[in-house]
Parts: C-alpha cells; sequence; structure tokens
C-alpha cells in the first residue's frame, strides 16, 4: 500500500509545527498551502492526506534552510508513544525482530514516508533498507534523515541494550552535519551509497522485548488492521459509502437510506458494492469496528457511552456485536490494553 493512499494522524504535523516554532517559524507560514486549519493542527482526532503533510514539510525546509542536520532533529522527537497504537503493537511483541516485522506490516500507521522493507533477516547480514523512490526529490534527504532518527528512537526505546548497528550508509552526498550520526547511533556512515540501507547487528534480532505481552500484541495487531482499513482512502462506491457511513457513526444507517443520498435503489448499490468486492454490511462492520476501537482504546467513555455514540439502542445490543467480531467482550480487550 502506497503512503499516498492513507490518510495519516495530525500529531507528526504538530511536532514539526513544534519544531518550527522552536526555530522562529510561526504556525502560518508552517501551515501555508496545506489546508490545515489551525484548530485542526490543534485537534489530536485530525486526519490529513500524506499530501497535506508533505507541502508542510517543504514550508518548514523553505522556511530553514540554514538549519544543519534539520532532518535528524525532527525525528528525535517521534517517540514511539506519539505512533499510538501502532507503537504499542511493536513494543508488546515478543522479539526485537517480530516487533520490525510487525512495524513493516503496519508502517502506514506510522508518519514515515521512506519505506522500510527488512532483508536477510535470516542472515549473517540483516538490513532494512529505507526506500525514498515516492518521496518528491526536493524532499528527499530530510525525510529520509527523519525517518531514520525516528527509527533510532524505536530502537531505544524497545531495546534495553540500546542501538547496535553495523553499518550505515546513504544516497545523499556528506552532509555538514555527518558527524552527528556518530553521535546519535555510534556508526560513521557511507554516503553516495547506492541505497539507504541500515545493518543490523544479527545478534539483537531473538532478543525478548521488556514489555512483550502475547495477548496486548495480538489486539494491538488486530487493531493496526482495522484502523490501517479505516485510514485507507477507498474509491468508487464502496469509499463514498464509507465516507457517509463514517460521517454518521451513531445513526447506523441502513442501505436504503444510503442509496437514496447517493440517488440509486438500493438493489443497485447492492450489485455494485458486490462488484467492487464488498457489502454494504461489510462496509458498515468496518466502519463501527475502528470506531470501536479507538473510542475503547483512547477515552475514558462507559461501555453505554459507547454504544450510544455507535448508535444502539441498548448496550447489551453492542456488546454481543463486539464478542462476535473480536472474540472477547469490549471490558476484556479494555482491560487487556490498560494492563499492557
Amino acid at each position: 500500500m502506497s503512503f499516498w493512499n492513507v490518510r495519516r494522524s495530525i500529531v507528526s504535523a504538530q511536532l514539526l509545527a513544534h519544531l518550527a516554532a522552536e526555530h522562529g517559524v510561526g504556525i502560518d507560514l508552517c501551515l501555508a498551502g496545506t489546508g490545515i486549519g489551525r484548530e485542526a493542527l490543534a485537534d489530536p482526532e485530525t486526519e490529513i492526506s500524506a499530501a497535506q503533510e508533505l507541502q508542510l514539510v517543504r514550508n518548514v525546509m523553505l522556511a530553514l534552510p540554514d538549519v544543519s542536520g534539520l532532518g535528524l532533529e525532527a525525528g528525535l522527537r517521534y517517540h514511539l508513544s506519539a505512533y499510538g497504537i501502532w507503537g504499542f503493537a511493536m513494543v508488546s511483541s515478543p522479539t526485537f525482530r517480530s516487533g520490525c516485522e510487525v512495524a513493516v506490516r503496519y508502517l502506514d500507521l506510522s508518519y514515515a514516508f521512506s519505506r522500510f522493507i527488512l532483508e536477510g533477516l535470516d542472515s549473517a547480514e540483516p538490513r532494512a533498507v529505507l526506500d525514498d523512490d515516492a518521496i518528491p526529490a526536493e524532499l528527499r534527504q530530510f525525510l529520509v534523515e527523519r525517518d531514520f532518527a525516528a527509527f533510532v528512537n524505536a530502537v531505544r526505546e524497545m531495546l534495553p541494550s540500546g542501538v547496535r548497528l553495523r553499518g550505515l550508509q546513504f544516497r545523499f552526498a556528506r552532509p555538514a552535519h555527518a558527524a552527528r550520526y556518530v553521535e546519535l547511533c555510534g556508526v560513521e556512515p557511507r554516503f553516495d551509497a547506492p541505497s539507504n540501507t541500515v545493518f543490523l547487528d544479527p545478534a539483537i534480532l531473538n532478543t525478548a522485548l521488556p514489555q512483550a505481552n502475547q495477548v496486548m500484541a495480538r489486539l494491538c495487531e488486530d487493531q493496526c488492521r482495522r484502523l490501517l482499513a479505516r485510514r485507507q482512502v477507498r474509491t468508487g462506491l464502496a469509499g463514498r459509502v464509507r465516507d457517509r457511513l463514517l460521517h454518521a457513526p451513531n445513526q447506523l444507517l441502513d442501505m436504503d437510506t444510503v442509496a437514496n443520498e447517493l440517488c440509486m435503489g438500493a438493489r443497485s448499490l447492492r450489485r455494485k458494492l458486490e462488484e467492487e468486492g464488498t457489502s454494504f454490511r461489510l462496509l458498515t462492520e468496518e466502519v463501527l469496528q475502528a470506531l470501536a476501537d479507538e473510542l475503547l482504546v483512547t477515552t475514558n467513555m462507559k461501555l453505554e457511552e459507547v454504544a450510544t455514540r455507535l448508535g444502539y439502542s441498548e448496550p447489551s445490543s453492542f456488546i454481543h456485536a463486539y464478542k462476535r467480531w473480536k472474540g472477547v467482550s469490549p471490558s476484556e480487550f479494555r482491560l487487556s490494553r490498560s494492563r499492557g
């Protein structure tokens, strides 16, 4: 999946705006041309497109052309807690290797623009490649450096032993701030290389993570899967139906109502959704599951309030549906999440 097709949390934009503000750049300049307003930037529930964040990055770079190592400075602000459920999925994994595999599997829940590719994990030279081909050329070095520094932060927070690399190389020319890489990870990079590659110490792959929790890992990955499905920008009729359902989560709209709003009959809607490989019921459940998980994890709402927010007239109906979706009750899911 391409990052272009997945909406992302506003948190990364907030971190970049705060960095710019510390260097004297105003919020309005950061947000120019992004379509993000001040209120939206301050709202943790806001989701934006990759293109919007890229414009913000462009604005920050243009405003601070003389700040050496700005990408590294930005990346060091990204801690696992900033990623929500994706970060929890990593730290609750049994080993460093499994945490990396989960991270790459749901990479579009992070803020990375580099495509992290794991190679040679069963060899003597395991490595992570940061593919930057999809990043606009003028933003490439900044974002690769930002994504690499964020990766280093993640490793530090996952492993008590810290970062252990065998080598490091980048496609861009040697920057004036090259010495900062040694300070950051203890390795002198090779520049003007064929690829952006982090060479890992194979000894760390099977290291047990201190916060490993099998139940939590399963639940976190399940939520990652659902959140990614919700954030994916759907095209065609399925996308229009899903958007309508997302904008009315407490109404439990039926197919006739949605079909009427889309100026077609229910039979036509059913047929066209089938042609796109889905159904009204599946889209409805997809939206409800994603919203339920998010409310249970990110709020202290009572189950009765969650049920009402999702359009259920009785909490028992919501609990029954949730058990059917997940195999556990909403209370059990929330309890296991808090223990993690």
